[in-house]
């Protein structure tokens, strides 16, 4: 049904490793972009042995630039729409550096491919696979730099994953339209929305409360791990507080388990996308399935904000401050 170009990406990191030894990977971004590169970045630095692997919101690398930053490291940035400029300038910053640059956007041309050794331009607007062009691509360039660099004994089960994760987010997105409108009733006069995930989708949980909540609806919100729900956070939970979790299925599922018992003992009102009840290990081998959680949430909370953006009457595109104001 769906795919991205696994082939563009194996030979752009086979020119890469061809010409340079590779030691360092830092992925590069702002906001959702950045909350996007995060899953490639979590499966990276798990799987590899060898590599040096970072995570970066661009203007902390453009003012606290790594000292190793130099033509062993292989810097992927992200922009949408390609003209960030905290994610430009790092592109130049880690091209005078003497590092590869690889960006991935959805503009060809744009500021953030004029320092790039290599761009992958993605789709978008297509359907809700689309959407996940981006973190698949940046996905598929950490697994083969590390299949390339030092090989990786699962790379079958994970390209095998990438061949079936598009259609079934996309089919999980549209299955999810009707616990999406309840939610969307149930919260659309929440003061605060509270989410929370853990493992790979981590940043899904940042970016849905600093980009769908905050940015795109304007509902206070914060986010947190699973794993830390326990040690701070769990103190404001109560009586019909809400709370989303994306629940993984996979090796963190049970800290989000965890989570979901104390909500559940103190009637929080609490909204749980499971990723197993759209049968993520059921389609994608279980050895590698925690890895594709991101692409999964991604694709099916989108709906959810969707619908809570038609019942508040306040579009996902509607800003107060961005494009409007010099910030």
């Amino acid at each position: 049904m769906y795919n991205i170009n696994l082939n563009q990406v194996r030979e752009i990191v086979s020119d890469i490793v061809n010409r340079t030894a590779v030691e360092n990977v830092a992925f590069v971004g702002c906001g959702a972009s950045k909350s996007e590169l995060y899953p490639a970045k979590y499966f990276l630095a798990n799987a590899s042995k060898k590599l040096r692997v970072t995570h970066y919101t661009a203007n902390e690398f453009n003012y606290d630039t790594p000292d190793w930053l130099g033509e062993t490291t292989v810097v992927i940035s992200a922009s949408l729409g390609g003209s960030t400029p905290e994610t430009v300038e790092a592109n130049a910053v880690a091209k005078a550096a003497g590092a590869t640059v690889i960006s991935v956007t959805h503009a060809a041309g744009s500021a953030l491919t004029t320092d790039a050794d290599y761009s992958i331009i993605h789709g978008f607007e297509e359907n809700y696979a689309a959407k996940l062009e981006k973190m698949g691509y940046v996905m598929a360039l950490a697994l083969e730099l590390l299949q390339q660099t030092e090989g990786y004994e699962k790379y079958d089960k994970m390209v095998d994953g990438f061949d079936k994760i598009f259609e079934l987010a996309e089919n999980s997105a549209q299955a999810a339209k009707k616990a999406a409108r309840e939610f969307a009733q149930a919260y659309k006069d929440a003061p605060v929305i509270y989410v929370m995930s853990s493992g790979a989708s981590m940043e899904v949980a940042y970016s849905t409360s600093i980009c769908l909540m905050m940015e795109m609806q304007w509902i206070n919100s914060g986010s947190f791990h699973s794993g830390e729900f326990f040690h701070g956070p769990f103190e404001i939970t109560d009586r019909d507080v809400p709370f989303v979790l994306l629940m993984n299925d996979g090796k963190t599922r049970g800290i989000d388990s965890r989570a979901l018992t104390f909500l559940e003992r103190f009637q929080a009102l609490t909204t749980v996308v499971d990723a197993k009840d759209y049968g993520l290990s059921s389609v994608i081998s279980s050895d590698v399935a925690t890895y594709f959680n991101p692409l999964l949430h991604t694709a099916v909370f989108r709906v959810y904000a969707e619908e809570l953006s038609y019942v508040r009457q306040h579009p996902l595109t509607k800003r107060r401050y961005m494009w409007k104001l010099e910030y």
